[in-house]
């Protein structure tokens, strides 16, 4: 991105202890950014589309995908954000606490850009946060598309 003024980032995740600690993470971010949270798949899918009630929904610089989610899981929401034209060049990084070599393997297939097991403690999740934003905002040149 050239130097961006501010980041939209979509954060899709059902826990509300992990979403606070992602604000918590991108609260001394170097970027201004924009975090908007959806609680699962079937709304992150809403939310991309701009379909009701997110009809006034920005297009996000970046996902941030749990996994482990009702209704539509990550793996799930991830398959359908790659498989649509419009939305494939979004990076997507799957944070969850899921380890098991098998999501790893399915995720990259169906095309994560990154995978990141969340740490347990409050200062490890914080500081991974701010290293996701360090990397994909500082050092990785994504598509400034806006619809």
């Amino acid at each position: 991105m050239n130097n961006p003024k501010s980041i939209d980032i979509l954060l899709v995740e059902d826990d509300p202890g992990d979403v606070e600690l992602t604000k918590e993470g991108l609260h001394a971010a170097k970027t201004l950014v924009n975090l908007h949270v959806v609680d699962d798949g079937e709304k992150a899918i809403k939310f991309l589309r701009k379909e009701t009630p997110y009809a006034d929904a920005v297009r996000p610089d970046i996902i941030l995908l749990d996994l482990n989610m009702p209704r539509k899981n990550g793996q799930e929401t991830l398959q359908e954000i790659k498989a649509d034209p419009s939305f494939r060049a979004i990076p997507v990084v799957v944070l969850t606490t899921s380890e098991a070599e098998t999501d790893i393997v399915r995720c990259y297939d169906l095309g994560a850009n990154c995978y990141i097991s969340k740490p347990i403690s409050f200062e490890a999740f914080t500081k991974v946060v701010a290293m996701i934003e360090e990397f994909w905002f500082t050092i990785v040149r994504i598509p400034s598309i806006k619809k």
